[in-house]
């Protein structure tokens, strides 16, 4: 485990913090074969500030006929796909509550091609801000590994908040989807 080679007493509070949610994740995924990460970023003392994590689920990343999504009459059966990627970064203030660690899926390849991203009404689908994931309330995060599974079980569908309602869902349109066509027709139910 590469956490292993740092000395925590030797570290500032942020640091130790860092080692705490590397550590954490090696040890949380270590025997998980549905979730792996990598370290794709770090600090000037060597410790992660950017992940990229991949899920090895099958989850929904679309519908046939987005072009005409909740348009009535016109049905929108889900399209699936096997394997996602997020990337976290950690902003500098990390882990004080004004600043929190960014979830983001990957939405594009390295040429700028789309790639399969989740369909799901708490990660953004449409628009600027395509793969922005909304993990939580501020009174609810843990840490990284929290997150992850977090996000694990939105990929499964066990977790959603598709009511337009406070807590508001990252993705109106999708949301809408979920409550008109994805629920009623038991879509959602395809991992159980």
């Amino acid at each position: 485990m590469d956490s292993q080679k740092f000395n925590q007493s030797q570290l500032s509070g942020r640091n130790r913090r860092l080692l705490y949610e590397w550590h954490h994740l090696e040890e949380g995924l270590s025997e998980n074969s549905n979730i792996s990460f990598q370290v794709v970023r770090r600090n000037v003392a060597g410790l992660p500030i950017g992940y990229l994590v991949d899920y090895h689920l099958r989850s929904i990343c679309g519908v046939q006929h987005v072009d005409h999504l909740n348009e009535p009459g016109v049905v929108n059966s889900p399209i699936f796909a096997k394997g996602f990627q997020m990337r976290i970064d950690l902003p500098v203030g990390y882990p004080c509550v004004d600043s929190p660690p960014s979830l983001q899926f990957v939405v594009c390849d390295n040429r700028g091609n789309a790639v399969p991203h989740p369909w799901h009404p708490n990660i953004r689908y449409f628009g600027e801000f395509a793969g922005r994931v909304c993990i939580n309330m501020a009174d609810t995060y843990t840490d990284l590994l929290w997150g992850v599974r977090r996000v694990a079980s939105y990929l499964r569908y066990e977790t959603y908040h598709a009511l337009l309602e406070s807590p508001y869902p990252e993705d109106l349109k999708v949301a809408t989807w979920v409550m008109r066509q994805g629920e009623p027709n038991g879509w959602l139910l395809f991992e159980q």
